[in-house]
């Protein structure tokens, strides 16, 4: 990965190299953390974060379910962000703000470690690349299923709970595609290993509900909202693994990834092969409005003022 010079780290902007934690670090051992993926995209305004706000409060809503008091406020760590790029002189980057308990106790009962918070940011392309975001992706379903309601908290962004997206995706790998898509526990279609999914038949959009066990996605409550107001029908409901097969377009969304069609599923062609016209046309304003060109979503920018590197 491309390194930024700094990170922060528990109110301190520090040495990349020295952002270290023990390693008897509780998150370590135990996966007691949550975290965020953000990024900011260069807009006609300046520099801006994509719904900072939004990931922010998620960040916080996942700690609060995993008894994970954040030591901060939120404006505090948007502040420290905008600080961070600043710092780091970045006008595009990806940012990974993580709270996690830290070193201090031994065992399950987590409550007596600290909390430590730390942001970094860093240039990072698109998850699954920029020929996947233009030509389409090749995509496996597991044989791994999405973690269940009762087992663990899919609505938050926990780090122990990625094990089951990981599982995914190396299998994936391993056989020779790009991305894993992960059914429930009823064998329902869930989400990639990375991102939300869409389905597109006959003209109307649709997605896993919440109920599927999915994340609750940012970048997939904007592509409903943008899908909406470009005039398509969005229908959230159980999707059966054959509906990915008879789809006309899948797609796949996330902050790390933007937007990616699906090509094709289990060797299974999606409509034509290649990126259809639905998905294009939402591509296209998804990327307008990360890139400040579409005045209906300024709202969803958080604008920073970076000094730009000399050339």
């Amino acid at each position: 990965m491309e390194q930024a010079d700094l990170i922060w780290h528990n109110g301190e902007l520090v040495a990349w190299e020295d952002a270290k934690v023990h390693v008897l670090t509780h998150g370590l051992h135990y996966g007691t953390g949550v975290f965020e993926g953000e990024r900011a995209y260069e807009t006609p305004h300046g520099t801006a974060i994509f719904r900072h706000r939004d990931h922010l409060h998620r960040l916080f809503k996942s700690a609060e379910l995993y008894y994970m008091p954040i030591p901060y406020t939120l404006e505090e760590l948007r502040t420290a962000t905008h600080e961070l790029i600043a710092a780091n002189e970045l006008r595009e980057c990806y940012m990974r703000p993580i709270a996690f308990r830290s070193y201090g106790q031994m065992g399950l009962y987590p409550l007596d470690c600290p909390v430590e918070v730390a942001i970094a940011a860093w240039p990072w392309e698109s998850y699954l690349g920029e020929a996947g975001m233009q030509e389409g992706v090749r995509a496996k379903v597991s044989s791994w299923r999405r973690i269940p309601h009762d087992s663990l908290i899919p609505h938050a962004k926990a780090s122990g709970q990625y094990l089951n997206n990981v599982l995914a995706k190396i299998e994936a790998s391993k056989a020779g595609y790009q991305e894993a898509i992960l059914l429930d526990a009823q064998s329902f279609v869930c989400e990639g290993t990375g991102e939300t999914i869409f389905v597109v038949r006959d003209g109307t959009i649709f997605t896993p509900p919440q109920t599927a066990g999915i994340l609750d996605g940012i970048s997939r409550r904007s592509l409903i909202e943008i899908a909406r107001d470009l005039g398509y029908e969005v229908i959230e409901r159980n999707l059966a693994r054959a509906e990915l097969y008879l789809a006309d377009e899948v797609f796949l969304t996330g902050t790390a990834t933007e937007l990616a069609p699906v090509r094709e599923i289990d060797d299974h062609r999606v409509g034509s092969g290649e990126p259809g016209p639905i998905t294009h046309a939402i591509q296209r304003v998804f990327d307008d409005a990360l890139h400040g060109r579409d005045p209906r979503y300024a709202d969803w920018l958080d604008v920073v003022k970076v000094p730009s590197k000399a050339v």
